[in-house]
């Protein structure tokens, strides 16, 4: 695994039961300390055998989930390109929500009559460097619709009808939420029936006045991996 781990392109994650670079990557990180891209540079590899790396992954945390379909949908909101950010608050999307005047903020309200009716967080684009926590992405902030949008000042891209993985946690804000996206690349897809499919990436929170115990949602578009069709 450990030229593997060097190589760190997109058939080598998918050779280890992960559908992108970032899931990878991230699981890589949350079991090592250490990015592909700094094994490499290091001169690491010796001390990552193939061995311990599948052990650890897949000892798992029991983790809640449903799988719910969700035909086609709209999100409508503000986005812009920012940093990609593994953890901590991401200053780039605080300043955009900041920037939401409340005209835009009435006529989202307006349109928004899909569950769960309050605001989401919408993930797309995201650079090639990624996996090594550089680069951008486009963060859209929005509401799900059945509308079309029909305001100069907002934004609107379509999701396609699809199978969604829904995990819902509560916890610290925004580690809870960081720490259960991380999970589901590294415990919960390589061993579920499941394969990440390439639609944004969805997650709301309900605030509540303290950011210690915060209830969200992390939403991934998913279908059934060919070898559990067949069966």
């Amino acid at each position: 695994m450990a030229n593997d781990v060097i190589s760190c392109r997109p058939d080598v994650a998918y050779k280890y039961g992960y559908q992108s670079i970032e899931g990878f990557s991230r699981a890589f990180r949350e079991w090592s300390g250490f990015l592909p891209s700094e094994v490499a540079k290091n001169k690491f590899q010796k001390s990552f055998p193939k061995f311990a790396f599948y052990i650890d992954i897949r000892g798992g945390k029991s983790m809640e989930f449903k799988i719910e379909k969700k035909e086609k949908f709209y999100i409508v909101g503000v986005s812009k390109r920012v940093p990609i950010q593994f953890k901590g608050e991401n200053n780039a999307i605080i300043e955009l929500a900041q920037s939401i005047s409340e005209q835009q903020r009435t006529k989202m309200h307006q349109l928004a009559d899909l569950y769960p009716h309050q605001v989401l967080n919408v993930s797309y684009d995201f650079d090639e460097g990624y996996l090594e926590e550089k680069g951008s992405l486009t963060h859209m902030i929005g509401f799900a619709t059945t509308q079309e949008n029909a305001f100069a000042d907002l934004e609107q891209i379509s999701i396609e009808e699809s199978l969604w993985a829904i995990f819902p946690n509560q916890g610290p804000f925004p580690e809870t939420l960081q720490e259960t996206t991380a999970n589901i690349y590294a415990e919960w897809l390589p061993s579920s029936e499941y394969e990440a499919i390439d639609l944004p990436g969805i997650s709301f929170t309900k605030y509540n006045g303290t950011s210690e115990n915060v209830y969200s949602e992390v939403w991934l578009s998913v279908k059934k991996k060919e070898s559990n069709k067949r069966g």
